[in-house]
């Protein structure tokens, strides 16, 4: 329990030294998982925008190439999640001679002047953040333009995800404006076809993570996908839902596409829309790394709770939940389809049943 919910590599670092109250954490659509070249269709795009505004989600991700969109669309793409009230991120390429990679924009980050110019410039558009890929390196010229970066971001008031990343290092606490770090083997891997095992691995890596990685910062790792993918999945319904409590990232990206969402259960939609992004306590209640973990996570007074099974073999579990008020909505698995039932506190133990790869959400009740 101390390691899971550890906070000593954010207490090591430096406080903040400027007023952080415009950053605000939140959940984000995302299309690229689910469409590698969707970021270049402004159609696509205003698709995802209109899902996030839909769920009650803050933010939308435009991946990579959306400078080849179109000067006028991409003007009506910025219309169009300002008037749903759906703030952007924009994808950057961090090269420079750090990397090789063609996908843009690139050359932008990796020059002070450069940089701040196009900060100056996103900013204007009302940008709320930017996701900046692709490192390749921790040599200390690369350290240093993580964190110049994060100082320039701050004076723009934007938002940063770095991805293709170094490993959190507290920075977060010294630039809140910092709100997630990739560093993980995500759920993008699901796309790749040169990752045919990715599929087999992910189960006993999701019940890993929350001891190790997550453990020392926010991790963008691009959770909670229903719908069949490039490498097939042995996660259920259950477990894919129950990793918006169990992992952490100051921007929770769902990662699946449209119609997945849309074609969800009411329950599962309420638990998704009001998942918080920040909490303000954080209790381990079960698990071993690798094979299985239970996580409750408290925003105001109100608590969420989610379990997820990383081995083939059901597990049945006893929980001291007597720090929980209130009735909880319970989201499962059954036959491989996504239920939900209400849980009446009747004492103070409970006993859940994790199916093979499954999970469980247990989130405050509301009348549907």
């Amino acid at each position: 329990p101390k390691l899971v919910q550890s906070n000593l590599v954010q207490t090591l670092a430096s406080p903040a030294s400027f007023d952080s109250d415009w950053v605000q954490s939140g959940r984000a659509s995302w299309s690229w998982l689910s469409d590698h070249d969707s970021s270049q269709d402004p159609e696509k795009l205003t698709d995802f925008v209109d899902l996030a505004a839909e769920m009650g989600w803050e933010y939308s991700l435009v991946d990579a190439n959306w400078n080849r969109i179109p000067q006028d669309d991409f003007s009506q793409l910025l219309a169009h999640a300002a008037e749903k009230n759906i703030g952007l991120f924009l994808w950057y390429n961090s090269g420079g001679k750090n990397n090789a990679v063609t996908e843009a924009p690139r050359n932008l980050m990796s020059d002070s002047a450069a940089r701040r110019a196009e900060f100056k410039r996103i900013s204007a558009l009302g940008i709320r953040g930017i996701k900046v890929d692709f490192w390749h390196s921790d040599k200390q010229f690369m350290i240093r333009r993580y964190l110049d970066l994060l100082a320039d971001a701050a004076d723009f008031e934007l938002l940063v995800n770095f991805h293709g990343s170094t490993i959190p290092r507290g920075w977060e606490r010294t630039w809140p404006n910092l709100v997630t770090m990739e560093a993980v083997r995500g759920h993008e891997f699901y796309t790749f076809p040169s990752e045919p095992h990715y599929g087999e691995l992910a189960p006993s890596q999701n019940a890993l993570v929350p001891f190790a990685r997550n453990v020392i910062g926010p991790m963008d790792s691009t959770p909670v996908i229903f719908a069949p993918k490039l490498i097939s999945r042995l996660t259920t319904y259950g477990h894919e839902a129950a990793l918006g409590v169990v992992y952490e990232s100051g921007v929770q990206h769902f990662s699946d596409e449209v119609a997945a969402y849309r074609a969800l259960p009411i329950a599962w939609k309420t638990y998704l829309s009001s998942l918080p992004s920040a909490w303000d306590e954080t209790r381990f209640l079960a698990g071993y790394p690798g094979q299985y973990v239970v996580l409750a996570r408290r925003k105001g007074d109100q608590w969420w709770v989610g379990a997820i099974n990383g081995s083939s073999e059901p597990r049945k579990l006893d929980l001291d939940l007597s720090f929980i008020e209130g009735d909880m909505t319970v989201l499962a698995d059954e036959s491989g389809k996504p239920v939900s039932e209400q849980y009446e506190r009747t004492n103070s133990n409970t006993s859940i049943e994790l199916t093979p790869y499954g999970g469980i959400v247990m989130y405050p009740h509301t009348k549907q």
